[in-house]
């Protein structure tokens, strides 16, 4: 059995990456708060972070960024997504987008992985969809009440099983999984 530390202060992405990979995978969970460089991609932020933690605590690691791309806002939140969810909410972000047409948006994650002394890698998945015109649903966590994905009316918020349907980062992760299992 392959054994991930996943490094994360972030309780709810912990629950998410185990159901994706179920029973291939111990998850060892690492909590642990670390400081992010800033950037509008989110796999330069993990490979940067997972390089530097795989160095501190001499264990090979994987760290997970995720933002929501807004295109009408020209990406924003982005990377920025929790600094921004914690100061205006989903309120907020419906309140900028209230006379905009365009309410198209893209989920994206990287999952960084490193092993003490290489180099890092990231693996990037996305979902494409849309902005809700109000918070609906109480499921997930995030922007999952306000995310409608491409091909639903329901938003993330609405799926009671949202774990299981949410795109952007099972890609993310089954990506990492296929190069672990070479």
């Amino acid at each position: 059995m392959i054994e991930i530390n996943f490094v994360t202060s972030n309780k709810n992405k912990v629950r998410e990456f185990k159901e994706i990979l179920g029973d291939k995978v111990f998850l060892n969970h690492i909590e642990l708060e670390y400081p992010e460089m800033r950037s509008d991609d989110p796999s330069e932020i993990t490979k940067v972070a997972a390089k530097q933690l795989a160095e501190k605590l001499q264990k090979t690691v994987i760290c997970e960024d995720s933002g929501l791309f807004i295109k009408s806002l020209k990406g924003f939140p982005g990377t920025c997504s929790k600094y921004i969810h914690q100061r205006i909410g989903l309120q907020g972000i419906l309140k900028l987008m209230e006379r905009i047409k365009d309410r198209s948006c893209e989920y994206i994650s990287a999952v960084g992985y490193c092993e003490p002394g290489k180099d890092p890698l990231a693996f990037v998945g996305s979902e494409k969809g849309a902005l809700a015109k109000e918070i609906r649903g109480a499921h997930g966590f995030g922007h999952d009440p306000i995310f409608i994905p491409e091909g639903s009316k329901k938003t993330y918020g609405e799926d009671a099983d949202v774990e299981k349907h949410k795109k952007f980062r099972r890609r993310a992760v089954e990506k990492l999984m296929e190069f672990l299992s070479r």
